[in-house]
């Protein structure tokens, strides 16, 4: 059975539980509730398992803060024996608009510190990711309390509908392939 390792970043605790930096967490949590799956406490993470459609499905959401997330990926994925091109890393994007969805087999860290973390860790940019657009409308020298503040009522109303097409996307990643989800969910 094909194995996958579905990986939202954020960072824990209450004070950042719905922040924008977060949107890896929330999809992750929707793709579980849908899945029906159980997140608990577990080595460098929250951690469920499951299977969709004869694929066997892993989520992880990092307990080791953004900077450190590399550290629980890689574990996962030699614990569970997975290969990097099964994981996909789901992050924000301040380059993107809110709610555009890019999804991606390689690239740089875009000053993303959770991506950072896991090249260095991994010793590569070659990984899939699933980018999500939270905009970029920030003061200058705002960013940080942009991307750790919360949501504006007008995206939380637009936050259900793109994190179902998030969901959409990660199931045709594990059923058709890595372009077969770009090609079908990119920019949209």
């Amino acid at each position: 059975m094909q194995k996958f390792l579905l990986v939202g970043l954020g960072n824990i605790g209450l004070e950042y539980e719905l922040t924008r930096h977060n949107i890896g967490f929330l999809i992750a949590d929707a793709l579980a509730e849908e899945l029906k799956l159980t997140f608990k406490n577990e080595r460098l993470a929250a951690y469920a398992e499951g299977s969709f459609r004869g694929k066997k499905v892993f989520l992880i959401k990092p307990s080791t803060y953004m900077n450190l997330s590399g550290n629980a990926v890689r574990y996962w994925l030699k614990d569970l024996g997975i290969e990097t091109q099964n994981s996909l890393t789901l992050v924000d994007d301040l380059a993107l608009p809110m709610g555009e969805i890019r999804i991606k087999g390689s690239g740089s860290d875009a000053g993303h510190n959770g991506l950072t973390s896991i090249q260095e860790v991994l010793g590569t940019q070659k990984y899939p990711r699933l980018r999500f657009g939270i905009g970029s409308d920030f003061a200058k020298g705002k960013q940080v309390n942009y991307v750790l503040g919360q949501w504006s009522d007008e995206e939380a109303k637009q936050l259900p509908e793109r994190i179902s097409k998030c969901i959409e996307a990660i199931k045709e990643f594990m059923l058709g392939g890595l372009d077969a989800a770009m090609n079908k969910y990119n920019g949209k």
